[in-house]
């Protein structure tokens, strides 16, 4: 399941995920990983939560981001929960292809995995392909 946090530079979206991911690490009987252009984070989530630096791993693109979450799950069926921070800052921001990852995605996870983004953008200049994963 795709879940996406809106909002503009400084509105508060890392703090949400990052409370967020320290709930989905206190209650969950799987593995929760947070992904990151850094490990920025690091200091703010619990220890448990396994952190994928794709400035490391030299994820650049919605394609090498979608090879990366499929790898991911496919090493290691007890991931229940991804938190994903400036998705746009790793892929681009080009909203139809954030658009059409995020439905890979979903395809992807089904109800087995809980995926959320922040995207730094407001929800109004977002396409619907995008805005139909929006947390309510």
């Amino acid at each position: 399941m795709v879940k996406i946090i809106t909002g503009n530079k400084g509105s508060g979206k890392t703090k949400i995920l990052i409370d967020m991911i320290n709930a989905a690490s206190q209650n969950t009987d799987g593995y929760v990983v947070c992904i990151d252009k850094s490990d920025k984070l690091r200091y703010d989530i619990g220890h448990s939560v396994r952190i994928v630096d794709t400035d490391v791993n030299c994820i650049y693109s919605f394609e090498a981001f979608f090879g990366l979450v499929a790898g991911l799950l496919a090493g290691n069926y007890d991931i229940k929960d991804i938190f994903v921070d400036s998705i746009l800052k790793i892929g681009g921001a080009d909203y139809e292809a954030l658009g059409a990852l995020l439905a890979k995605i979903d395809k992807l996870t089904g109800n087995d995995v809980n995926v959320v983004f922040t995207v730094s953008a407001d929800k109004a200049d977002l396409p619907e392909s995008v805005t139909k994963y929006a947390v309510k």
